[in-house]
């Protein structure tokens, strides 16, 4: 697998997966309705950096990663995955949350935290928890997931250094 800076035409080719999964609502809260522009601005303009991963050019997912905090919080930060369909159960998300920790580290951040972990993905939750991260919290009713409403969403934290 090869995880490069994101382009414009990859996000281009990565905008059916990220339309899809926002418009399920199961996992992430954002705007449903986000046109393209709007998507291209919050997931590659506005993070520190943003990923995308491609094996024999197919691409398969994409990270951010951003400071979770300004100011006195910027020292830690935070991650947002998406793996496309047809690459789900492969490993992409492991090779992402990974690379994201390097990069993480060599950009000085001391630790990483997903601030709203939709407690029913459960695979992604397990999967982060044998990377080593921690639920440190709940927030009772924090999501509301389209074909469940009001789920769970848990925070979970990795010292980094």
């Amino acid at each position: 697998m090869d995880i490069t800076p994101i382009t414009r035409d990859d996000f281009r080719a990565f905008w059916p997966t990220f339309q899809a999964i926002v418009e399920a609502q199961e996992t992430y809260a954002f705007d449903p309705n986000m046109d393209f522009d709007s998507a291209w601005r919050l997931w590659c303009e506005l993070p520190q950096f943003t990923f995308v991963v491609k094996q024999d050019g197919e691409l398969l997912g994409s990270y951010y990663l951003k400071p979770n905090a300004a100011g006195p919080g910027d020292h830690i930060c935070n991650c947002g995955y998406m793996v496309t369909p047809q690459a789900r159960g492969k490993g992409v998300a492991r090779a992402m949350c990974e690379h994201s920790q390097r990069v993480a580290i060599d950009a000085g951040y001391l630790a990483m935290q997903f601030n709203a972990v939709v407690a029913t993905n459960e695979v992604a939750i397990r999967l982060w928890q044998k990377l080593g991260f921690e639920i440190i919290g709940t927030v009772p009713g924090g999501y509301r997931h389209r074909e469940l409403g009001l789920v769970d969403t848990r925070i979970m934290y990795k010292a980094l250094r």
